[in-house]
């Protein structure tokens, strides 16, 4: 039995062709894709993206050239600009988005995948597993990849660019840590540190489990994503599916009430495991009225101030659309504008109109509400557009007296928002919304 980790609904694990994906059949979401290649296919991914990461923050990304002085940074450079301008919180989430995360994320798959490459286990797999996890959420590149573009476009308003190897490194590490994801299978690491499971005990386990009136049953999508549709739910089995690796743990018994309950923890990975993220509409509804509150400073706010021999001039997100518009580059234009203005404000309202509907335990469109919710979490990280533009800028643009761009007070409250919008989508239990009762096996909301 396996347990979807958005609606809860227990079903039966069925047979996926190659290259396939196994969906709810309730909420549609992913439950989880049969890779080829084994673990040898992201294992060399992340071998060549731990070379490409050293290569790309040796040299320099990107310089500019003006009246015959070269100014040129690497990424760990915009970093120590903008925290020598006092702008520590903005270069301490670009530091762990771009650097940090991006290598954990490849450290963590030769860490797990190496040793069983030489017929060891991994020293402690399941914190490096649950490490990997948060990396694979944090880290950022294909966004910085994104950023340095709309970077370049300025920069070469301003003097003559020139590219460097940095760049290309960065691009390629984009693709090999997008790639060594993809053909990540944790399934298949879990199977190769458990061993090949018992066939006999599994099945008395599954029969134990699930709900005797259902026992059987595979649900018709169409009945299962009916409101009125009871189907048996992990929680109200009393059991909790881990939402890092996806084992659905044993029944809760009577001595697992109470405070024992919130230290509960996957058997497999390690992670906190809950019938119900705890406290998740107060947390969500708290992250997401702070980042509503910092959404006008950063918007209203200058982002950037420029320093000339032509004068000052202070930018917002806004100015830097119109100025991309109308420099001919209207479809950075366009996307700056979606990436820092409507997404920000759209995530906004739809991670409140998520928490509202599960408050009122509305019945409306369960399905829908589930896709709003996919859709925030993939398009969140986008908004880090702006504060990648900002660190090149600030770090590149440093002529003294002939030209100076410095960060501005509303970058940091856009970085805020963000991080914010982020942390609401992940303490946002999506799950809530197919409750539409209360669940009787304390549910905490």
């Amino acid at each position: 039995m396996i347990a979807c980790h958005e609606c809860d609904l227990l079903q039966r694990e069925r047979p996926v062709p190659v290259n396939g994906v196994l969906r709810c059949c309730r909420c549609r979401a992913a439950l989880y894709r049969r890779q080829t290649g084994g673990l040898d296919r992201p294992l060399a991914y992340a071998l060549a993206a731990l070379a490409l990461f050293a290569l790309a923050n040796a040299f320099p990304i990107v310089g500019l050239s003006v009246n015959g002085d070269l100014v040129e940074t690497t990424l760990f450079g915009s970093v120590r600009v903008l925290y020598r301008d006092g702008m520590w919180p903005l270069a301490a989430l670009i530091f762990v988005t771009t650097l940090l995360m991006p290598l954990l994320q490849a450290l963590g798959i030769v860490w797990l995948l190496l040793p069983l490459r030489l017929g060891r286990r991994p020293y402690r797999a399941d914190l490096v597993f649950r490490l990997l996890h948060v990396a694979q959420s944090w880290g950022m590149t294909e966004v910085l990849i994104l950023g340095l573009l709309v970077a370049l476009v300025k920069l070469a308003h301003i003097a003559s660019v020139v590219p460097d190897i940095a760049l290309w490194s960065f691009g390629a590490l984009m693709l090999l840590l997008a790639a060594a994801a993809a053909a990540f299978d944790p399934r298949e690491l879990w199977a190769r540190l458990e061993g090949p499971p018992d066939v006999s005990r599994h099945a008395a386990a599954e029969a134990a489990a699930a709900p005797s009136a259902h026992s059987s049953a595979i649900w018709p999508a169409s009945l299962a994503a009916s409101a009125s549709f009871s189907a048996p739910t992990a929680a109200g089995c009393l059991r909790c599916v881990c939402h890092d690796c996806g084992l659905l743990s044993a029944p809760l018994t009577e001595a697992d009430d109470g405070a024992h309950r919130h230290a509960l923890r996957c058997t497999r990975c390690g992670s906190r495991l809950h019938l119900r993220k705890p406290n998740s509409l107060a947390r969500t509804w708290a992250l997401l009225l702070a980042a509503l509150v910092l959404y006008l400073p950063a918007n209203l706010l200058p982002v950037m101030h420029t320093s000339s021999l032509f004068g000052a001039q202070k930018d917002t997100i806004m100015s830097g659309v119109v100025y991309l518009w109308t420099s001919g580059s209207w479809p950075l234009a366009v996307l700056v504008f979606i990436a820092s203005i409507a997404v920000p404000m759209l995530k906004i309202l739809a991670i409140g109109f998520l928490a509202a509907s599960a408050n009122l335990r509305s019945r409306w469109q369960p399905v829908q509400r589930a896709r709003i919710y996919r859709a925030v979490e993939m398009v969140g990280r986008w908004s880090m557009l702006d504060i990648y533009v900002i660190a090149i800028l600030t770090a590149l643009v440093q002529f003294n007296a002939l030209a100076t761009i410095t960060a501005g007070p509303a970058a940091i409250a856009f970085g805020a928002v963000v991080v914010l919008t982020m942390f609401a989508a992940m303490s946002f239990d999506p799950r809530l919304t197919w409750d539409t009762r209360q669940i009787t096996h304390g549910t905490s909301s």
